[in-house]
């Protein structure tokens, strides 16, 4: 199963929206994102001197408008940036909050049994504040260069004079029965006779263009007072199905915050991701840190190197699942998770030979006992969007950014979508008559799996940045990614193709599709309880290399990287 590389790893491969491949890795700066569009609306803000937060906000506007089933002003992000100046690591935290009504018990049945997710996420019940117009002004007032103005333009322009519909959106679209048929929504998205508007079809949005020119005008503040919060706490709280509690009080008082990064060390790299309340960046570093003391490098995807990565990941997310919430509410034991003496000791409960299925106890990270907390039940799906940027300034960032499910809540007011991240709360309070950290709670943010990673070599020089869409199933995509990039020294695109491959403490996931039916056969031999899925990842990533930039973006969407 040795994979041969596709590329020499000098060579950037750089899909532009036409499919070309530029031989030539640009120098001065790139994007990397899911969207054709998206990318080319970063890549000239890069052009006319823009930073990299400049470039990330014509990306996410634009993304709002073609990929709106994943990501949007009426969502979150979270993200990872490296100052190069100052050669400084910081995050900033755009994640949604639950309104102050919300109560532990708010995804309970009349029966005080949990909900089901699909009932759960319709409506505005689901609806937590938006983030990601705070977050991004905050960071834009910080490491800005153009005016907050220009980088609306483009995504205002595609809005009022449409743009086709892509395959993703289509099959997006056919596939949800989630919408409300006489909903705002399904009119947008839907033809009169109830089909999805065709793969090509020209679809405009003059009511997005209206609230993009609204914000860009007078700043985040107009979309978190006055009328459009009016809009957004109507939509919630008259919603034909599930109605909510939102009030303008919610969403004026919403914060994005500046958080420390989470970093660690693989092998000789340095690591920094993303702290709670997402569990992306400790999560990861803890999968690595486990294989810390197994010998990767000569085991290029083998099936015995994923039964290590999959023992790993198993170990991870039991962690993750008993520990990490809102740092706000919870004080979880991030600094113990990925201690190497901790690691060490759990890492012996990895065998190289062999598997024992089924799901494994959370351990005892220093700062915390598994006692303290009850059993998670969060029911978590994929979906989202990533996006990487590095400038001319040699500064980078990873933005993973999300409505949660695809289209969120299924409502619509003013051109965009709101989320429905409150499902990404346990829909159980209490189990073992102990509270579950990531339980509901009035303005908590609910934990996510968004993992946006910068990469750093022994020196502290920048080497790579990557993320990805997907749920909670990021992490591993990631953590994939990063072991046949760093380890098997993979050119970017072809670490990002390899089959998607985790355990979240359960069965064995492995992507479908014939490149992957041997290891699934393999791993089943073994002892694996192999569980195929044919799930969309979304992972974007740039690489740092003596000739330039190596951009790469997931295969399994329509993304692209672009640089100049």
């Amino acid at each position: 199963m040795t994979a041969k590389r596709l590329l020499p790893l000098a060579l950037l491969v750089s899909i532009a929206a036409t499919g070309a491949v530029q031989a030539q890795a640009p120098k001065h700066d790139m994007i990397a994102t899911a969207s054709p569009l998206a990318t080319e609306a970063g890549r000239d803000i890069l052009r006319q001197g823009g930073s990299v937060i400049d470039a990330a906000i014509a990306a996410q506007m634009v993304l709002n408008l073609v990929e709106p089933e994943s990501s949007g002003i009426g969502g979150g992000a979270v993200m990872v940036l490296y100052a190069a100046k100052n050669q400084r690591v910081t995050t900033f935290d755009g994640r949604e909050t639950a309104p102050k009504a919300a109560q532990p018990d708010r995804f309970l049945d009349a029966n005080g049994k949990p909900m089901t997710y699909f009932d759960a996420l319709v409506g505005g019940r689901s609806v937590g504040v938006p983030g990601v117009l705070r977050m991004l002004q905050l960071v834009h007032r910080q490491y800005g260069k153009l005016p907050w103005p220009a980088l609306f333009a483009p995504a205002i322009k595609l809005a009022q004079n449409g743009f086709p519909v892509s395959d993703k959106l289509h099959g997006e679209l056919e596939r949800d029965k989630l919408f409300p048929k006489d909903g705002t929504a399904a009119k947008y998205f839907f033809n009169a006779d109830g089909s999805a508007k065709a793969v090509g079809a020209t679809l405009s949005n003059p009511d997005l263009a209206a609230t993009l020119r609204n914000v860009a005008d007078n700043g985040a503040d107009v979309f978190y007072r006055g009328a459009i919060a009016q809009d957004i706490v109507d939509a919630v709280d008259h919603a034909p199905i599930h109605a909510g509690d939102m009030t303008l009080d919610d969403i004026a008082g919403y914060q994005a915050k500046e958080r420390p990064p989470v970093c660690g060390f693989y092998r000789q790299y340095k690591l920094c991701g993303m702290g709670p309340p997402s569990s992306g960046g400790v999560t990861t570093l803890e999968i690595l840190g486990l294989l810390q003391p197994f010998d990767m490098k000569h085991q290029i995807d083998t099936p015995a190197a994923w039964n290590l990565f999959t023992q790993a990941s198993r170990l991870a997310y039991a962690d993750r699942d008993r520990y990490v919430a809102d740092p706000d509410f919870v004080r979880a034991p991030i600094d113990g998770m990925i201690a190497r003496s901790y690691l060490d000791r759990r890492a012996k409960l990895i065998s190289p030979k062999s598997f024992t299925p089924g799901t494994v106890a959370p351990g005892d990270p220093p700062g915390q006992h598994a006692d303290n907390w009850g059993r998670d039940a969060t029911p978590e799906f994929p979906s989202t969007s990533n996006l990487t940027v590095i400038d001319r300034a040699g500064n980078a960032l990873v933005m993973t950014t999300t409505i949660e499910f695809a289209f969120g809540s299924h409502l619509m007011t003013r051109g965009f979508l709101l989320n429905n991240e409150l499902t990404d709360f346990s829909f159980v309070p209490d189990s073992d008559g102990k509270p579950v950290a990531n339980r509901v709670e009035g303005g908590k943010r609910p934990r996510s799996s968004m993992a946006p990673t910068l990469v750093f070599d022994a020196q502290g020089k920048l080497l790579m940045g990557v993320g990805s869409a997907g749920g909670a199933a990021i992490i591993t995509d990631v953590a994939k990614t990063l072991v046949a990039a760093l380890d098997w020294k993979y050119p970017l695109q072809q670490a990002m193709d390899l089959p998607n491959i985790g355990n979240r403490n359960g069965s064995t996931e492995i992507e479908s599709g014939k490149s992957a039916d041997a290891l699934a056969e393999t791993l089943a031999a073994e002892g694996h309880d192999i569980r195929r899925n044919g799930r969309l990842s979304g992972l974007s990533g740039i690489r740092v290399t003596p000739q330039g930039f190596e951009g790469a973006a997931d295969k399994r969407r329509a993304g692209t990287a672009l640089g100049n």
